[in-house]
């Protein structure tokens, strides 16, 4: 019996220390929560230096075929256009082409092959990380442009020698332009078919996948198309401006966009870009033919040095390009010449010296004053002739009279003042003929 109640005890003993395990595990705090870090978005790198190569792509004419490169075009370059030389070209060029690698195709405006061709703007899909590309053609006359089917296989092109491959396109299936000017490497931008890449010269770098573009159609002048090819091809023609939609996730300000901008690619090219890549002006002018593919690519230049400007450091630029120009009006050289101008008059002002040289002719004329001193001893009667005769030319008047001859001719009035004393001096002699028997 004894025994009994021992074991019931121990096992009442076990039973209770059991149970106090679970409650000291109860009684314990519970550890901290520490919610996950979330997803930040990195931060827009600054503008780095970078390498592009430049060239003139010498277009196919009808549409080429597709080539699948490895992987996506970089960010788009700034290339504002000159003005159209004359009606019926088309700006071609300014967008990223396939040589061995993505080189930039300068723009230039160029003259269709013959009447009627177009200009189609190039290709860029994105399919299961390659990029399907078409470069930019002439289009033969009631051609629409074909994509390439989702059946067709392709064979990946590859890099020529020395090239680093670049990332793999980042963004959804399908078509695509390159990203604007500034963006991260790799970042494609949806947009639908026939989109010109410089549309997005303007808008603010991205950083993140997001961005996208829709067409504005005018759809009252397709209404009264019937024909599925026509309709097509009207379609391309009448999109007018295009329409940029970003969150404020993707781009690098971390601000929204939506935005219009002109379709056409001379004039989008033109608008003012957030950061300024400029696109390097090609070394040779002779355009290269286009890439074909099982060809070996064309000889390349060498690749030049591509220096963004931020937005900011773009703002303060033009500020001190007018404060360095400003001087410059005050002090133009053209005003000088007017002062030079003076410089001419001075020589005409040295030919009255010339005229003055001639007065002292009159001079001489002072000879002829000895008459009038030979008839002095004449008799005291010289003088009251003098006082009579005030308002004809008295002998004694010629003194001033060489001041007026230096006015007029000299020579003239000098002749005729020898001529007229002669007479007054023989008028005067017979008034005092006169005189003298009556006195």
């Amino acid at each position: 019996m004894h025994h009994s109640l021992s074991i019931l005890s121990g096992l009442s003993m076990v039973l209770m220390t059991t149970a106090c395990v679970p409650e000291r595990v109860v009684v314990r705090e519970p550890m901290p929560y520490s919610p996950p870090p979330q997803a930040a978005f990195p931060a827009p790198p600054p503008p780095t230096p970078e390498t592009v190569v430049s060239v003139y792509i010498e277009p196919s004419i009808g549409q080429p075929a597709a080539i699948a490169c490895p992987w996506a075009p970089p960010p788009m370059l700034v290339e504002a256009p000159p003005p159209r030389p004359y009606e019926g070209t088309y700006w071609t060029g300014g967008y990223w082409v396939w040589q061995g690698t993505w080189v930039w195709a300068h723009g230039r405006w160029a003259a269709p092959p013959g009447p009627n061709y177009g200009w189609r703007q190039p290709y860029y899909e994105n399919r299961g990380g390659v990029v399907i590309f078409i470069g930019g053609h002439w289009a033969d006359p009631g051609v629409v442009f074909v994509p390439p089917p989702a059946t067709m296989r392709f064979t990946l092109e590859l890099a020529s020698p020395g090239v680093i491959p670049g990332p793999r396109p980042m963004g959804p299936s399908g078509i695509f332009i390159p990203p604007p000017p500034g963006s991260r490497m790799g970042i494609i931008i949806p947009a639908p078919l026939g989109t010109a890449p410089a549309v997005v010269t303007g808008a603010p770098p991205v950083v993140n996948v997001g961005m996208h573009i829709t067409n504005n159609i005018n759809s009252a002048t397709v209404s009264n198309t019937t024909n599925i090819i026509n309709n097509h091809t009207t379609v391309i023609n009448n999109i007018t401006n295009v329409t940029i939609v970003a969150p404020a996730t993707a781009t690098a300000s971390g601000r929204a966009v939506n935005t219009t901008v002109p379709a056409q690619a001379p004039i989008a090219a033109a608008m003012p870009s957030v950061i300024k890549a400029p696109a390097p002006i090609p070394a040779s002018e002779k355009p290269i033919p286009a890439f074909v593919h099982g060809q070996r690519p064309a000889a390349l230049p060498q690749p030049q040095a591509v220096h963004p400007v931020a937005a900011a450091t773009q703002a303060q630029a033009p500020a001190a390009l007018p404060r360095a120009a400003t001087p410059t009006p005050p002090s133009p050289v053209h005003p000088a010449p007017p002062l030079a101008v003076p410089a001419p008059q001075a020589k005409p002002v040295q030919s009255p010296p010339s005229q003055v040289h001639a007065a002292p002719p009159p001079p001489p004329p002072a000879p002829a004053a000895r008459p009038a001193a030979k008839p002095a001893p004449v008799g005291a009667r010289p003088p009251k002739h003098e006082q009579k005769p005030k308002g004809t030319n008295p002998p004694g008047s010629q003194q001033p009279l060489p001041a007026k001859v230096a006015v007029k001719p000299a020579p003239t009035q000098t002749g005729t003042m020898e001529k007229k004393q002669p007479a007054q001096d023989d008028k005067a002699k017979a008034k005092e003929d006169k005189k003298i028997p009556g006195a």
